[in-house]
């Protein structure tokens, strides 16, 4: 994105993502420790690697505001700011962050692989930090027990969705090209 305004393409693509986003937040398992396996950072993912860093970002900043004024829009058709300061509203919060990295691998990394993995994976240790971090602050818990609940459990599906968003993502990125990364 050279340009310093939004094109309507790119009004209609983040709003595309951000709806993507809402949806797969509804696709949620409950966890035995408090905190749910959902598809947002599969949509997260998704959103950064065919958007970009900024047009992602965005997105995401668009989809946790939406959840703040109360739209029904975060896991289990909830909203409203009390998600944010709970337990895991950590890694609600870290969204924008993660999709910025994972998209700025997607737009620098695009032939050198091994860039782009490194800036997944720096995106999911962002949305992680965070959400454990204020797991840990608010449950009054130790980091340790923090990452118990919050990270342990999800390794496996984090790495499945990484891959599964990042094959997709970049297969559309290519598809559209100039249309919507730009």
């Amino acid at each position: 994105m050279t340009q310093s305004k939004l094109s309507i393409q790119d009004i209609c693509s983040i709003a595309l993502c951000t709806a993507l986003i809402a949806i797969m937040a509804q696709i949620s398992i409950p966890m035995p420790l408090g905190v749910p396996m959902t598809m947002q950072t599969f949509a997260i993912t998704l959103a950064a690697v065919v958007l970009g860093s900024k047009k992602g970002g965005i997105a995401a900043i668009i989809y946790i505001m939406l959840g703040a004024v109360g739209l029904p829009v975060l896991a289990g058709f909830t909203g409203g700011v009390q998600y944010f300061a709970g337990p895991t509203g950590g890694f609600l919060i870290s969204f924008p962050v993660m999709a910025f990295i994972i998209g700025l691998g997607a737009e620098r990394f695009r032939d050198a692989k091994g860039g782009f993995i490194l800036c997944l994976i720096a995106g999911t240790l962002v949305n992680y930090v965070i959400g454990v971090l204020m797991f840990c602050l608010l449950m009054d818990s130790t980091i340790m027990a923090g990452i118990t609940a919050c990270v342990l459990p999800f390794i496996p599906t984090a790495i499945l969705k990484a891959i599964l968003a990042s094959v997709i993502g970049l297969k559309i990125r290519s598809r559209l090209g100039a249309y919507v990364c730009a």
